[in-house]
């Protein structure tokens, strides 16, 4: 007798927590969010003719807006500047010239170059947009009013310091005693294939996607964030791996992996898995704690 409630107690908890992990991505408004743009949508950014010009987007008399991508958004006064970011990490944006070339040799022009055109701020005078952050936050995560620009955030104008390295001096790297015991490959891709950082891929999950240059992983914008999905997260088949069950969870930021401050539960701990997708110094599984998972 006690062994059969034992089991329908198991049943039970795992039915639960099936279902609390279908309800976690369960979105209240368009998965664009705030890159709806107030109603333009896909146009603000994609524009289907003229670029930045048919947005009406062009102060600096871009010439090379959309011919990338179809752009549509001012990246004239970018072209050729040096931003340094925290850990004084030097980047030099992508020349017109490059910007036109094949982008995927160079990734800091779709995933870095184009979000600044956006989200700079202190150079990028085109784009028709708010500086604050767009969506509603919990109570418990602070006082509301978080900045989303880089060069112009508060600091004062042309000051990037306070942001995370980014560009093709931001190298991911593996080895103790702060990265992963993890591996990259010929391509520049990492591998989480070490004891501690394939027990961590299954307790979390590895969504970001570090930036192939000169066959070496780099930081850019679309690293960690994806553009297009401002709110919920898919785990798939691709990354089964990390033994969550197929499902959709909620994301913030437009983050690529489940990041939801205001879950409310006891103890959730994702947030800071999800930057220790890269600081895996910082992770339990390296300070000899193995059986610590997620909690969402």
């Amino acid at each position: 007798m006690k062994k059969s409630l034992i089991v329908v107690f198991m049943i039970l908890a795992v039915a639960t927590f099936a279902a609390a992990q279908n309800n976690f991505g369960a979105a209240t408004q368009d998965i664009l969010g705030a890159h709806l743009n107030y109603g333009r949508g896909c146009a603000a950014c994609h524009a289907p003719h003229s670029g930045a010009w048919g947005n009406g987007a062009n102060k600096s008399g871009d010439t090379a807006s959309g011919q990338s991508i179809l752009w549509g958004q001012d990246t004239g006064n970018l072209y050729g500047r040096e931003i340094i970011t925290a850990g004084k990490t030097i980047e030099v944006l992508p020349t017109q010239a490059e910007f036109i070339a094949d982008s995927r040799s160079q990734p800091d022009v779709n995933g870095l170059l184009t979000c600044l055109s956006c989200h700079d701020g202190n150079w990028a005078e085109g784009a028709m947009m708010k500086d604050k952050v767009y969506e509603t936050l919990p109570n418990t995560y602070g006082p509301g009013t978080i900045p989303t620009l880089l060069g112009n955030d508060g600091d004062g104008a042309g000051n990037y310091l306070a942001n995370h390295p980014v560009g093709l001096n931001a190298v991911v790297s593996c080895g103790a005693p702060w990265n992963w015991d993890c591996t990259i490959s010929a391509t520049g891709q990492v591998q989480m294939t070490g004891p501690n950082s394939s027990q961590f891929f299954k307790n979390y999950g590895y969504y970001v996607s570090p930036a192939a240059y000169n066959n070496t992983p780099t930081v850019q914008c679309t690293t960690c964030h994806n553009q297009h999905v401002m709110n919920t997260v898919a785990i798939t088949t691709a990354n089964s791996g990390t033994g969550l069950a197929g499902s959709y969870y909620a994301t913030m930021f437009f983050l690529v992996g489940p990041y939801n401050p205001g879950s409310g539960t006891l103890g959730s701990n994702q947030t800071a898995q999800f930057c220790r997708q890269c600081h895996g110094g910082e992770a339990n599984e390296s300070n000899g704690q193995w059986n610590i998972g997620t909690t969402y």
